[in-house]
């Protein structure tokens, strides 16, 4: 990849401000965040983050917008962001690259995460006609009742470094077609793919004539993120990251009575039952675990998988790892690219300590990479270990390609070990028999908020709501009725008869 002609495409200088309004951009005068590639170490370009000053203009213009914004009929609104999905068709290939080589993650993901930006604005402009209300029968003569949906206002959008697009996109497109304006407050380990999807935006919006302060950017480090929170002015915020980041948020958030929609940490398990087609298991579990080298946060970190069939798999694995290609992610045939930055590295070394520390047993060593094309120090190998659920850090998610293995004996045993841990994103199993598969599909069973049959924990698609029970926040996002997040409810009744009859049949005579 040519760097220069990538960002020259994508509008990005060398030197960036990292506050916008929407199709301005603001002087910011904070800090210098400098940009390096995980996957080269080098020096990509220097972003300014925001001041108060900044940060203040960011939200006012977004507040202005928002009483023109959201009497633009819904459908008017789709049509903006179906011209985004088509704008974000021509700039796939140098912007799934700047994604690619800012992150680290394989180029094919990098593709990948701008065409579910495409996908989720093709979602979005269908769902600007289809922002529907109910009506109900009215138990008073001659009176009619129903329940309509507004926008909230500002939403915030606080979004993590390893989709550092993707799920801005999902809040943003469902947010902006549900009349709301928004900021994003992207990671600063990520700011250049977020200023060349504010260029792109900004020639749509200039285009169409939307109002100034629609989209907003503010690029800064955890400050920013605590301004966010507690701005009684955004009445959501919608944060990804990690548990301890949406603890924080969550707790601010909620001290204002505002509203939090938190997509957090996950310690997603696979069930392998002595049922399954071991092949598909097999690749569903490696790509699980090594993908964006296992810094998603659906990323499968844990397999519980049947005795009789568990030596078997096992070898099944070990074959898989010792063909792994560890290096650039730009090249087509790699793998597995770097972590994010070398404190990703550390804690992966912490985690292997620790690890060690309470007994479990190697099946596939990790280690720091060192050597040619290693350079930038973020380069790690994908492991196996032998372990028991019950360890303290396989209760604790790591942020990297590290994956735990255990047997079991009967599907309840496995269900348990699935569920007993803080976190409750994402769930597999994988099995050919019915009675397995439903149960794991009940009440009974998995009790995250995404369970899946025969296929990985990873890899959502944007149809589905998506989202995690306990440590993972609670919240929803991207497809089926997510949209109501970014919304508040309204219950109208309208009496159109010459009396006023009173609910519950109170007489009040006056």
């Amino acid at each position: 990849m040519k760097l220069d002609k990538v960002l020259k495409q994508l509008g990005i200088d060398k030197n960036n401000d990292g506050a916008a309004t929407g199709i301005k951009w603001l002087k910011a005068g904070g800090e210098k965040i400098d940009c390096y590639s995980p996957v080269d170490g080098k020096h990509m370009a220097t972003v300014t983050g925001v001041t108060r000053k900044n940060y203040d203009a960011v939200i006012e213009k977004a507040q202005a917008a928002f009483p023109e914004w959201r009497m633009w009929p819904a459908p008017k609104r789709g049509e903006i962001v179906r011209q985004i999905g088509e704008a974000l068709r021509k700039y796939k290939e140098p912007l799934g690259q700047l994604v690619s080589y800012e992150m680290g993650k394989s180029l094919q993901e990098g593709y990948g995460e701008v065409q579910e930006m495409i996908d989720i604005a093709d979602f979005a402009v269908g769902l600007s006609r289809q922002l529907y209300g109910l009506t109900m029968h009215s138990e008073r003569p001659r009176h009619r009742m129903y329940e309509q949906w507004h926008p909230l206002g500002v939403v915030g959008i606080i979004s993590a470094f390893n989709f550092p697009v993707a799920v801005w996109s999902w809040n943003s497109f469902i947010a902006w077609v549900c009349g709301n304006t928004c900021v994003w407050k992207p990671s600063e380990k990520t700011p250049l793919t977020a200023i060349a999807c504010q260029n792109i935006i900004a020639d749509v919006f200039k285009a169409n004539n939307v109002p100034e302060g629609v989209c907003g950017l503010i690029v800064g480090a955890r400050e920013t993120g605590e301004w966010m929170s507690n701005d009684t002015r955004i009445p959501l915020v919608s944060a990804t990251g990690s548990t301890r980041m949406g603890k924080a948020v969550g707790a601010a958030v909620g001290a204002r009575l505002g509203r939090a929609l938190l997509e957090l940490g996950g310690n997603n398990a696979i069930i392998i039952t002595e049922n399954a087609d071991l092949n598909i298991a097999m690749r569903a579990a490696v790509f699980g675990a090594v993908g964006t080298a296992g810094q998603r946060c659906t990323t499968t970190r844990r397999l519980i998988i049947h005795e009789n069939v568990y030596d078997a798999f096992k070898k099944k694995l070990v074959a898989a790892y010792k063909q792994l290609v560890i290096g650039d992610p730009l090249s087509e045939v790699t793998h597995v690219g770097p972590l994010i930055d070398k404190d990703a590295v550390q804690n992966y070394l912490n985690a292997l300590a620790a690890i060690k520390k309470e007994g479990g047993k190697a099946v596939v060593a990790g280690g720091v990479l060192e050597g040619k094309g290693y350079g930038s120090g973020c380069y790690v190998k994908p492991c196996i270990y032998e372990v028991t659920n019950d360890m303290a850090i396989v209760q604790h998610e790591t942020f990297a390609p590290i994956l735990y293995i255990m047997k079991y004996k009967s599907i309840d045993e496995a269900i348990a070990m699935q569920n007993n841990v803080p976190q409750g994103l994402s769930s597999s199993i994988m099995t050919l028999n019915m009675r397995e598969a439903e149960q794991f599909l009940s009440h009974a069973g998995s009790d995250c908020g995404i369970a899946n049959v025969n296929i990985g924990t990873s890899g959502a698609e944007i149809g589905g709501a998506f989202g995690g029970e306990k440590e993972t926040g609670g919240g929803r996002e991207s497809g089926s009725d997510s949209w109501k997040a970014y919304m508040r409810r309204q219950t109208n009744t309208i009496n159109w008869s010459d009396q006023l009859p009173l609910a519950q049949g109170i007489k009040f005579h006056i």
